[in-house]
């Protein structure tokens, strides 16, 4: 049966089609976690072709509205992205409460965070990670790679790098899990007191590897955040480099005003 939904709308099909999914989805006729109608059943709902329902599809994902497993159809997401407050996350009542900022952040937003680390140890500076730590290209510094998780589901990868000179001395930092307040506290316990944290951020569609990783659709947007945590003495003692899949955050930064 062909649906008549947004005839007069002027927008293209798989817009209006978009359009009809996503007002099921906010009525609650489509559930949080439940399947939504294959490819087949749209086609014949609205009478279209099936290049016009992936579309429609498409931009459901792109809206973070839906997420498309391979051999298994399209899912409604089932739950809200977690709120990434940049006035707060780094926060040193955090750290002494023995949270680290990604683990603060995911439990007020009330999801349930899990950490995999996938690698601690030396590496060679790749020549953007010298300049921003302020060594030689090809130096030797610890790279800490990570995959973290809300309620089971991946949903941002990280590397973090460090000077030698200032890693060697930290024995924790070569473990998986560092202690309480993650690595920034075992830092600071060792008289690296920060001043201040630089974040860039870019948004690109997700690489093969990175759509593997955190178990993205094909053509996902993701976020590529880039920080340095700067001490009081004005050195950069760790960057880090994260993925984001783009449907699973809102970064919320507060700016002052200046003249």
């Amino acid at each position: 049966m062909t649906s008549a939904v947004g005839a007069k709308s002027g927008k293209p099909r798989y817009l209006q089609i978009a359009d009809d999914i996503e007002q099921q989805i906010k009525a609650g006729a489509l559930a949080p976690a439940s399947e939504v109608p294959s490819e087949t059943k749209l086609m014949d709902r609205y009478g279209v072709s099936v290049g016009t329902v992936r579309k429609a599809l498409g931009v459901l994902r792109t809206s973070g509205l839906v997420e498309t497993h391979h051999g298994k159809g399209s899912f409604v997401k089932s739950r809200p992205p977690v709120t990434r407050k940049s006035s707060d996350r780094f926060r040193r009542s955090h750290r002494k409460a023995g949270k680290a900022a990604y683990i603060a952040e995911t439990e007020q937003a009330g999801v349930t965070p899990t950490v995999r680390v996938l690698a601690v140890g030396p590496v060679e500076a790749p020549a953007e990670i010298a300049e921003r730590l302020g060594v030689a290209e090809g130096a030797k510094v610890l790279a800490r790679r990570r995959l973290y998780f809300s309620d089971g589901t991946a949903t941002e990868k990280a590397t973090s790098y460090l000077p030698w000179d200032v890693a060697r001395d930290i024995p924790e930092l070569f473990e998986d899990n560092p202690g309480g307040g993650g690595i920034y506290a075992r830092l600071e316990e060792h008289g690296h007191e920060f001043a201040e944290y630089t974040e860039t951020v870019r948004a690109r569609l997700a690489t093969k590897q990175e759509s593997t990783a955190l178990s993205l659709s094909p053509g996902s947007p993701v976020i590529h955040l880039t920080r340095n945590a700067v001490t009081e003495t004005g050195r950069v003692v760790e960057v880090c480099d994260t993925i984001m899949a783009a449907d699973q955050f809102v970064l919320d930064y507060r700016i002052p005003a200046t003249d």
